[in-house]
């Protein structure tokens, strides 16, 4: 009975008294399907921000919950199934194991060893750089997990850091968050960033170039962010590689008979699944269809390494229900009104005036962080870009200015569930999502205080404001 109203269960019970209260009191009368929605979407984020239940049996509840009460359509409430983010992690997976079990992880992580295994804090950062810089060439977070995570917990085995200790964790969460948040500040390499350069062209004919876009974004919200990861890693999962791990270098064990063939047909199928994912503006083909072509070739009898049997161990199918309940809950959000509602209401509550540039640059930033508690990351451009024009007359600010603050918010993570790809990191790790958000909620807290005003400063010299 205790554990029953432990701190973190009396907060679900709490958050279930307020869902029934949206549920049957008079919001329900003034706009019920908003009202419901809004019931089952604060239930829902609680859950997984709780971890009282395994992602995936929240997810499967809030499916159950929009259906059983007609919230939604099931084609829309499914539609996370049909999206490209999704077949992404699948095929993510598959080429994930494949590096693993051809050993090819672990023949990388021998090469990298050399130059990165001499202490802890070079491991971390130096892994952390190589995954960022990734984001220049490869448009798509899942797909550079795919590719850093196995190397890196390769190279974790190489120097003794065990499962579950600071080190492995370390590295785990340095990767995940490397290979994520540096990209917000890349135009091209992630889902937000092209749905809000989308949205902003199609609702109100602004473009954004390349360039501009990373001047303006990267200096901060990309290395110095990356910077504090790497300082937040090293402080709360501290580690060191003691001389003797050194000796594991020359204990692997040789590669067994036909493993470096099954390297070098991954190696080139990785290859090429990288060249075809660093051209895609050429060709046109989504990331994600390029990668579930190369999971395809990795699965088929004489040619791949991943046995078809081994299908169902190779993909964490709750991981999927979890990504996929997170985008339906992005499309119930704005189908139902509810978004907008959220939107008007942080509009109301967070002042802008005229004149007060400081003022407006922090609300318009904090809009952007607070909805995407709501709607999950991909889902802030959606909710925002419609009300730009405005936000733009109430702050003064030019639009293309009150479009690019969404950038510094949705980039502001504070809880792992927001941001899919952080979720199929940490699950191609093997280490538990719970680590992250010891490194989520002191980042979110130190870009308040220290990156938000250092953006505001950049902008004004920049003449964006």
């Amino acid at each position: 009975m205790s554990k029953l109203f432990s701190g973190k269960n009396l907060f679900v019970w709490a958050a279930v008294v307020l869902a029934l209260w949206l549920a049957l009191g008079p919001a329900s009368s003034a706009d019920p399907r908003a009202a419901h929605s809004a019931a089952v979407v604060l239930v829902t984020l609680v859950l997984w921000s709780t971890g009282v239940l395994p992602p995936f049996l929240t997810s499967l509840i809030f499916f159950g919950l929009v259906l059983i009460f007609r919230l939604a359509r099931p084609d829309l409430i499914f539609s996370g199934f049909g999206s490209a983010a999704v077949w992404l992690i699948v095929s993510g997976f598959v080429i994930g194991t494949a590096i693993s079990v051809s050993g090819l992880g672990k023949r990388l992580a021998g090469f990298l060893a050399p130059h990165l295994a001499s202490s802890y804090a070079r491991m971390i950062i130096g892994l952390s750089i190589a995954a960022s810089l990734l984001g220049f060439v490869m448009p798509s977070s899942v797909g550079r997990a795919v590719v850093m995570l196995p190397i890196g917990m390769a190279l974790a085995d190489r120097v003794g850091f065990r499962a579950g200790s600071n080190g492995r964790i370390g590295i785990a969460a340095a990767l995940a968050l490397a290979c994520n948040l540096p990209s917000f500040a890349i135009l091209p390499a992630n889902i937000p960033n092209m749905i809000l350069a989308g949205a902003s062209e199609t609702l109100h004919g602004v473009s954004f170039g390349y360039t501009s876009y990373l001047t303006l974004h990267f200096p901060l919200l990309g290395i110095l962010k990356l910077a504090l990861v790497d300082w937040l890693v090293l402080t709360l999962f501290p580690d060191r590689i003691h001389p003797q791990d050194g000796l594991i270098a020359d204990t692997v064990e040789a590669d067994k008979p036909g493993e470096v063939a099954m390297q070098w047909r991954v190696g080139a199928i990785l290859l090429a699944t990288l060249a075809l994912w660093m051209t895609d503006s050429l060709h046109g083909i989504n990331p994600a269809w390029v990668g579930l072509a190369a999971a395809v070739v990795l699965l088929l009898p004489g040619i791949g390494v991943v046995a078809p049997k081994s299908f169902n161990s190779a993909i964490d199918f709750g991981v999927v229900l979890f990504v996929a309940a997170a985008l339906g809950l992005g499309a119930l959000v704005n189908d139902s009104g509810l978004g907008k509602l959220v939107g008007e209401f942080l509009q109301q509550v967070l002042p802008l005036q005229l004149g007060r540039e400081a003022l407006n640059f922090f609300s318009l930033t904090l809009m952007s962080v607070l909805t995407g508690l709501v709607t999950t990351i991909p889902g802030v451009p959606t909710v925002l870009t419609t009300m730009a024009p405005e936000l733009a007359k109430a702050s003064g600010f030019s639009l293309p200015a009150v479009l690019m603050t969404q950038v510094i918010g949705f980039s502001t993570v504070l809880f792992p569930y927001q941001v899919g790809p952080l979720v199929v990191a940490m699950q191609l790790s093997g280490e538990k999502l719970g680590h992250l958000l010891r490194i989520t909620l002191p980042l979110a807290l130190l870009t308040l205080v220290l990156v938000m005003p250092l953006d505001y400063l950049w902008w004004r010299l920049l003449g964006w404001i």
